[in-house]
């Protein structure tokens, strides 16, 4: 079921289990102001849930933000085949015959002065073949103040299954907006990440929607850099905001 977070963005969750863990998963729909829809990491969806879709807007935009969230790409693409599908860098490859339409970076005006975009360099993360670039497209929804992440931040919270909520105290992220343990020590490009975290401080969002976790309504922009203070080394006080 969609749910209308501010006006003109939608979000709707699914169950997911990921390695054991129940960590839920998210779709963050942005209407632009001619009526289309930009759908960011579609989830699977019925027919209450395309109903609802169809009746905001025109379904034109479908993206698949990192190199792990594509899971529900081709079936949502399937049921929208006229929009068109942008895909992070490297997925092309990880997945040779997507049919998508446009690889996607650092875009600070990808929808004129509605929506931005920024391909957050430099974090890498353990998989099962090894260590992998997360590759990761984050996005600023202006009108709504809202910065849409994927799995650069997770935030768990007592909302969670009880072994969801251990485990995350264990790796990072619980009530805490956060890159995991694991994410951090297996990142070696530091200084890019940093710059990365600059950027998106530059955007004057109030809220973050992320992909896993509940979404932070309040002192969004100082949770975020909270949650990566100690990874980067830097305070409040040492961000450059000129970028």
């Amino acid at each position: 079921m969609l749910r209308e977070i501010d006006k003109n963005i939608w979000v709707a969750e699914q169950p997911l289990m990921y390695f054991g863990l129940s960590v839920g998963t998210r779709m963050t729909i942005i209407r632009l102001r001619n009526g289309e829809l930009i759908v960011i990491s579609p989830i699977q969806v019925d027919e209450v849930a395309i109903a609802q879709i169809n009746d905001i807007g025109k379904v034109s935009y479908i993206i698949a933000p990192n190199l792990y969230h594509h899971l529900f790409i081709a079936d949502f693409k399937a049921i929208y085949p006229q929009a068109k599908l942008w895909i992070a860098p490297g997925l092309e490859t990880k997945i040779p015959d997507l049919p998508f339409d446009k690889v996607i970076g650092d875009y600070r005006n990808l929808f004129i002065d509605e929506v931005e975009c920024l391909l957050f360099d430099g974090f890498k993360t353990f998989v099962l073949s090894g260590v992998s670039l997360l590759n990761e497209c984050v996005f600023f929804h202006r009108e709504s103040q809202t910065l849409i992440l994927t799995d650069t931040a997770f935030h768990c919270d007592e909302t969670f299954p009880l072994f969801t909520q251990l485990a995350f105290r264990a790796i990072g992220g619980y009530k805490k907006l956060s890159p995991s343990w694991l994410e951090k020590l297996a990142t070696t490009e530091k200084e890019k990440v940093k710059t990365s975290v600059q950027k998106v401080i530059a955007w004057d969002f109030k809220r973050v929607i992320m992909a896993h976790g509940s979404i932070i309504e309040t002192d969004s922009k100082q949770k975020f850099i909270e949650g990566y203070e100690w990874f980067l080394g830097m305070s409040l006080n040492d961000i450059d905001f000129s970028l």
